[in-house]
């Protein structure tokens, strides 16, 4: 009996499967070393799910600056939130060329440069955390701050030399990259740790979508949506943890206790 139910939901989803690519839903996957094509919808998809989140980036960024107290808190900021709008507007712009240009040298730059800005995006956002909350003296946690863009460094250099070759290699390195620096700084007590853990776990949700082009209609917008989302529980564990407002008022209101 439960053979037969197996048989019966396996027929059922290849027939959904099959209606979905007929309605131009998704095309076929793409073949070992070659990227996907997506649909026109999912092109849109692709376009809308990440060109949406730049201006609330830009006005994160401005919400950092604001609230930064100290050259610190500014350089951290400037460096997060950069990233955070590089990482959104790259990857608008890639996907809107390959929208309307398909494949050409301009494409392949841009796809190259949307996948640099991962490994600049992982290490931006641990950087915030690493350099404004103090961290033990001993072990490496408290020289992460500099090992995560080595890291990055050699992502970008492997990722380069060998784009859309070895794809799985290519998302463990990723995998890695995101992993690596939280497994250093979990036991210790830091504030915002649990943002940090819930972003970090949609993130890893997200890449399961990553690489499902073909498989499932919009996979690639849908790892959007979870970039998205998981930015922003790590944008506000930031803005609330490390910028806190409070403390900027204080110190205004300290500063003019001061000069009279």
């Amino acid at each position: 009996m439960a053979s037969l139910i197996m048989s019966s939901l396996t027929s059922h989803w290849r027939q959904t499967f099959d209606f979905v690519k007929k309605c131009h839903w998704m095309n076929e996957r793409a073949p070992p070393n070659r990227p996907y094509t997506p649909t026109t919808v999912e092109h849109i998809a692709n376009v809308i799910t990440h060109g949406l989140w730049i201006p609330p980036s830009i006005w994160g960024a401005m919400s950092l600056v604001q609230r930064s107290t100290n050259w610190q808190q500014f350089w951290s900021g400037i460096i997060y939130s950069g990233s955070l709008i590089l990482l959104f507007t790259i990857s608008t712009i890639f996907h809107c060329v390959f929208f309307c240009h398909g494949h050409g040298p301009v494409k392949d730059v841009l796809h190259r440069s949307d996948r640099a800005m991962i490994y600049i995006f992982i290490a931006a956002s641990y950087f915030p955390w690493l350099t404004l909350t103090p961290l033990p003296a001993g072990g490496w946690a408290a020289e992460l701050w500099w090992l995560i863009w080595i890291l990055a460094s050699f992502g970008i250099l492997y990722q380069q030399a060998f784009h859309e070759r070895y794809k799985w290699l290519e998302t463990t390195f990723y995998l890695f990259m995101g992993v690596a620096p939280a497994l250093a700084i979990v036991s210790i007590d830091i504030p915002g740790l649990y943002e940090l853990q819930l972003g970090g776990v949609c993130y890893l949700a997200g890449v399961i979508f990553f690489k499902m082009d073909g498989r499932i209609p919009f996979a690639h917008a849908i790892w959007h949506l979870f970039v998205a989302f998981a930015a922003s529980v790590h944008y506000f564990a930031i803005l609330d943890n490390l910028y806190p407002y409070k403390t900027q008022t204080s110190n205004i209101t300290t500063n003019k206790q001061d000069d009279l």
